[in-house]
């Protein structure tokens, strides 16, 4: 017997939700080989271009760091430094593959998330592309984003998230983003994302719905996304 019409239209189906994932100090431990290694280039970079000492070239990376979300953006804006250049020069490593930590199952792991997945990282394409390879979850990606793809405007700039979303037309409220970084987090909430933590931290702030010590516990800690 056919069924009444109930005269209401079916709501149409949500698309499903797109994960952007930070690269470093998210998918792997860049803190333990690979964070020194850029930071005693970047500071020598410094140094060079500047003709300042190591405690002065090391305060203003950090500087830099702190107000724009990247040193490299800093260098830019107050001394025209090519982009490029500097990255080639900062992300050369002896041996990257020895440097690089990563948990097993993280492949595993991302195929257990339903929805689309984006590496969207502040970092230049050959070393992300590389440090993809080397974990074994370069395929585990739609798209990858990086600091070249979103024109040297590094997070937690409105406009790199923005150029992402454009991009791939999607809807902030569709997506989760997981980062090590709360400021990065705060821009991302703002515009109206689900934001997930990857920290040892204890403290959630309030504009962090999930807080994880691991990227391996993000399908047991989705439910609540």
């Amino acid at each position: 017997m056919r069924q009444r019409a109930s005269g209401k239209a079916a709501a149409p189906a949500q698309p499903p939700r797109t994960w952007l994932f930070d690269l470093d100090d998210t998918l792997h431990n860049a803190s333990a080989h690979i964070f020194p290694h850029i930071n005693r280039a970047m500071t020598a970079y410094i140094r060079e271009l500047l003709s300042l000492d190591e405690a002065g070239a090391g305060k203003l990376r950090q500087h830099y760091w702190r107000r724009y979300g990247a040193t490299l953006q800093g260098l830019v804006r107050h001394h025209g430094v090519d982009p490029q250049h500097f990255l080639a020069r900062t992300h050369d490593f002896p041996d990257l593959a020895g440097m690089v930590v990563a948990e097993p199952g993280l492949r595993a792991m991302l195929h257990r998330l339903p929805g689309r997945k984006i590496v969207f990282s502040n970092a230049p394409r050959a070393y992300a592309e590389a440090v993809l390879r080397i974990i074994g979850v370069h395929d585990c990606f739609d798209a990858l984003y990086t600091i070249e793809s979103l024109r040297y405007r590094p997070k937690p700039a409105r406009a790199a998230f923005r150029r992402l979303l454009h991009a791939e037309k999607l809807d902030p409220r569709r997506c989760i983003m997981v980062e090590d970084s709360p400021a990065n987090l705060l821009t991302a909430k703002r515009l109206g994302m689900k934001t997930v933590l990857v920290s040892a931290c204890l403290r959630r702030a309030p504009h962090v719905d999930v807080l994880v010590a691991s990227a391996m516990d993000l399908p047991r800690r989705s439910g609540r996304l």
